[in-house]
């Protein structure tokens, strides 16, 4: 009886073996976890540096976008609408001034934020639109995202 016990016994692995199989279970996690963040810092930096630089985007198509987007939010009903929101390391104090509203924070949008508040001031606030600028998440507290809104009343 003991000897049928023991050659069951022998096809068992080891608490230590099961151990080892964890750990190595555990370490694959691990460096797939790190793989995929790796992977989601590259895709977040490639997106922060091509908003950063001149988007080309000619005055006239900014000019029908702008329009098509006024038509649609009207069509639905709206008086403003959320025209952009971006990751507030495009300011250069990270949103601060944005966030305490001061004169000034205008001057502190970079890339593609800085050429909207742009396009704003030159062709649409004439126009009588108007733009709020504001923190619109605060991720573990501090500021995170910039929304720009426009609005027409």
């Amino acid at each position: 009886m003991v000897a049928s016990a023991d050659k069951l016994s022998k096809g068992l692995p080891t608490a230590q073996q099961m151990m080892e199989k964890l750990a190595l279970t555990e370490a694959e996690k691990a460096s797939e976890a790190a793989r995929k963040h790796a992977a989601a810092e590259t895709e977040k930096k490639a997106l922060l540096d091509k908003l950063t630089k001149p988007s080309g985007v000619s005055e006239e198509e900014r000019i029908k976008r702008a329009t098509a987007i006024i038509e649609r939010a009207v069509a639905n009903g709206l008086t403003e609408v959320q025209v952009y929101r971006f990751p507030n390391s495009l300011c250069t104090d990270h949103g601060r001034a944005i966030n305490q509203q001061e004169p000034g924070w205008e001057t502190t949008l970079t890339g593609l934020p800085k050429e909207l508040y742009e396009f704003w001031d030159r062709q649409l606030r004439p126009l009588g639109y108007k733009l709020r600028v504001q923190i619109v998440d605060f991720p573990d507290g501090v500021p995170g995202d910039v929304g720009m809104t426009l609005k027409w009343v």
